[in-house]
């Protein structure tokens, strides 16, 4: 025989059922419903300004993170590896501030589903970063003769970079939940 539980059934949002009384922009996050592509496609649409932000501060670029002269042209081969660098730096910090805010934790973990779909929009963002950077450099930068060398040009060396956004956002999911997991006090008793 089923002893009962005590509790009532969960508050329901009246205009989303089974959100559990969740406002109803978090719940879409979670629910797995048709809502779901929103999220793989703000985390694409982020590639847009982290993009914009790797042309401005990379060697290359504009060069504001360094502000060394030497760096400031694409010539110099010295400065290719900080510019992927700068990049790697920018995936890492947005695939981190993604999967934090997929943690969940006021509904407990994130569905697998929308997990998947954070490191498709993580995957996507890095290609749209890429882009975007690349065509700021095109039409922002100085005209640089790449004859010598296409990495003269603005531009990603190291393709294994764009695994980085996606691999951040399943990572800091991953570590959030099982620092949710530890912070739990065990029930005792049957």
């Amino acid at each position: 025989m089923k002893q009962p539980s005590g509790t009532g059934p969960a508050p329901q949002n009246p205009s989303h059922p089974g959100d559990a009384g969740l406002p109803p922009a978090y719940g879409e996050l979670y629910r797995g419903d048709g809502g779901s592509w929103r999220v793989p496609a703000v985390i694409a649409a982020a590639g847009i300004p982290v993009g914009l932000a790797w042309w401005l501060l990379a060697p290359g670029g504009l060069n504001l993170l360094s502000g060394d002269p030497s760096l400031a042209t694409g010539t110099n081969a010295e400065g290719w590896l900080p510019r992927d660098l700068v990049l790697a730096g920018l995936f890492l910090l947005a695939g981190c501030v993604t999967g934090f805010l997929l943690d969940g934790k006021r509904t407990g973990a994130p569905a697998p589903r929308t997990v998947l779909l954070a490191v498709i929009g993580g995957a996507l963002g890095a290609v749209i970063a890429w882009q975007a950077g690349v065509l700021a450099g095109q039409w922002w930068g100085p005209a640089e003769d790449t004859a010598p060398n296409a990495s003269i040009a603005f531009s990603l060396r190291s393709f294994a970079v764009l695994a980085i956004w996606p691999a951040a956002v399943a990572i800091s999911v991953f570590v959030a939940n099982l620092l949710s997991l530890l912070g739990k006090p065990r029930k005792m008793g049957g």
